[in-house]
This record gives C-alpha cells, sequence and structure tokens, in this order.
C-alpha cells in the first residue's frame, strides 16, 4: 500500500471539468489527485509564419504553451516572463506533438489551435494531467467551431491520454504524485491514443538500470491506466453543456 493508501496500479482520484472558463473556445480544469490544471482551447484564424507553407495548403496548425503559477508548489515559483526554462519548452512541445496527433489538422482549416495548460496546484504528473485534459478541451473547441459555423464537420479524432508510471523501492506504480516521483528509481511519462499505440514515452533511469522485462511491465500497467483515462474522457465529455461550472461542483 502507497501513502495514499492506493494500491500500485490505481489511479489517483480523477476530475475532468468541462466549460471551467467563459471565453475560450474550449476549456477544462483536469485534476489528477492534488494536481490540478487549467486547460484551455482557444482559436486563431491564421496559421504561424514559419510554417506558412501549411497556409497554403489549407492546413491548420496546432501549439501548447504550459506554465507553473507561482502558487502551484510549497515554495513560490518565479514567472517565466522573459524566457522559458528548458523544462516548460520541453513540456509545451510535448503536448503539443501529442495533441496534434489527435486530430486530422488538414480538415480544420487556415487557422491554429493554441493549448494552454497552467498547473494551478502541482503533485506530479503535471504534463500528463494536461494531456488528459487538453484533448477534451480540444473536442469542446472543434464542436463550437462547428455550432459557429466555422467547420463543416468534427474533423476525424483519435483520442490521447497519458499517465505516469514508475519504480519506486522496487515496486511498478501507476500515476506517481510528487513524493513517489522524487524518490523513484524510474520514472516515465506513457502517451497513447484510443488503439492503444504508443504516442510518446518518455523515460529516465535514475538509479538504476531498467531491464527490458521492466520497460514492457511499465507500458503495460501504463496502457491499463490510459484505458481509465479514456473512460474518464468519455464520461466528461457525454455530460450536459453548459457555459461555467458550478461553485458546489469544485
Amino acid at each position: 500500500m502507497r501513502p495514499d493508501q492506493r494500491s500500485a496500479n490505481q489511479l489517483r482520484p480523477i476530475r475532468i471539468l468541462r466549460h471551467f472558463t467563459k471565453h475560450a473556445h474550449g476549456s477544462v480544469l483536469v485534476c489528477f489527485g492534488d494536481t490540478q490544471v487549467l486547460v484551455t482551447a482557444t482559436v486563431e484564424e491564421r496559421v504561424p509564419r514559419h510554417i506558412h507553407i501549411l497556409k497554403e495548403e489549407n492546413t491548420g496548425w496546432l501549439t501548447a504553451e504550459y506554465a507553473m503559477l507561482p502558487g502551484a508548489t510549497n515554495q513560490r515559483t518565479q514567472r517565466e516572463r522573459q524566457k522559458v526554462s528548458g523544462r516548460t519548452a520541453e513540456i509545451q512541445r510535448l503536448i503539443g506533438r501529442t495533441l496534434r496527433a489527435s486530430v486530422d489538422l488538414t480538415k480544420i482549416g487556415s487557422r491554429t489551435i493554441t493549448i494552454d495548460a497552467d498547473v494551478i496546484q502541482a503533485d506530479g504528473g503535471t504534463r500528463v494531467a494536461a494531456i488528459t485534459g487538453g484533448y477534451v478541451a480540444l473536442v469542446d473547441c472543434l464542436n463550437k467551431l462547428v455550432a459557429d459555423g466555422m467547420l463543416a464537420e468534427l474533423p476525424p479524432l483519435n483520442p490521447v491520454a497519458a499517465v505516469s508510471v514508475g519504480l519506486v523501492e522496487g515496486l511498478e506504480i501507476l500515476d506517481l504524485n510528487y513524493d513517489e516521483d522524487s524518490t523513484a528509481e524510474v520514472d516515465a511519462n506513457v502517451v497513447m491514443n484510443a488503439e492503444g499505440q504508443l504516442i510518446e514515452l518518455q523515460l529516465s533511469s535514475e538509479r538504476a538500470p531498467l531491464s527490458r522485462a521492466q520497460l514492457n511491465r511499465l507500458v503495460d500497467l501504463a496502457e491499463a491506466g490510459i484505458q481509465q483515462l479514456f473512460a474518464e474522457q468519455q464520461i466528461a465529455l457525454a455530460q450536459a453543456t453548459g457555459t461555467s461550472v458550478p461553485v458546489e461542483a469544485l
């Protein structure tokens, strides 16, 4: 039994609250236990200059930004006003890559969707929470484009979700919180689509090498967790739409 009384293969409590803010095309508060991330999806009717060739092909683009808010951790995090850190840049690219894999960008027109992930409270797994919630925000964003007459129909989608796994004191565990992540011998972030295909695998062996058999077991453990996250995404998307989240839902 882990410090928070979970079994090794158990996710933290998951919440995905849609329509969390008023103005974004899609917005979600996603919670993996005590980790809370606000994810919004907004649309611009242009494609970035550095990929202008896509505009000529009437193909859209999806990008992502990530930030840790100052009060998200037990010590104040400095705002990255001038230049983002290497960690932030790497997470932004991860979120953008994985969510681009979920949608056919040739079907969204010559426009850019920006996914903004702002960590309100951090207790491990912020990037995987951002990806999992980001997919829901993206779907709401695309549905709004259809409702507003900007798209004729919803583009083809392949759901993506992500979770962390690791090796802590020799135990293979799912969905690490901060205390577990900070002491893990091995930690990994796994992103998959609904077909069970790997989109991304980030793995670091902090204290000891990892065998191929252990790697396979960790990926299997992650896949089982991700299947549960797909179910949580579908539950959230099946709920009635609205303009905001009532206070009692928080």
